[in-house]
């Protein structure tokens, strides 16, 4: 299940994928004053580009906590989307699930066999690493409600 308002967020370690270069990277390092992430689509589809350039529009790039990403495409796909985008954010390359099986948020996907992403939220979290504000999608193209992402951010 994933995490409510109030909980602990989940820590995990995956690649973070800057649009040139990854890393290894714990969650809690780029969260250490606060951060949004964002469990989205597969780089390249049409919901993910309409999601992250919606974002940049909004002007979250200027928040005071930065704004992550999460999907399972490998690294190279997350650089090559970033760079083709010309993004701001980083995302994190979830191929084995681990930042969704933290989340709770790992889903198998109707008509695509044997294939799970995860479900579509989108977590601000504190610098104490609890979770602030949280919003989990009924389905898999709807974007995180940005008042309500704004409005927590503005309360960190």
């Amino acid at each position: 299940m994933p995490p409510q308002e109030g909980d602990d967020a989940p820590d995990f370690e995956t690649l973070l994928c800057t649009g040139e270069t990854f890393r290894s990277t714990r969650f809690a390092d780029v969260a250490s004053e606060g951060a949004v992430l964002v469990f989205s689509a597969f780089a390249f589809s049409a919901i993910a580009e309409n999601w992250w350039k919606r974002y940049e529009r909004a002007g979250w790039a200027d928040f005071d906590v930065p704004v992550v990403g999460v999907s399972r495409d490998g690294p190279y796909a997350q650089n090559a989307f970033l760079r083709e985008l010309e993004s701001p954010f980083r995302l994190f390359a979830d191929t084995d699930g681990t930042a969704a099986d933290a989340y709770g948020l790992r889903r198998e996907r109707d008509g695509m066999a044997n294939v799970t992403t995860p479900q579509r939220a989108t977590f601000v979290v504190d610098g104490e690493m609890r979770v602030a504000y949280r919003w989990v999608a009924d389905d898999w193209i709807s974007p995180a409600p940005r008042d309500e992402v704004e409005a927590a951010v503005a309360n960190l």
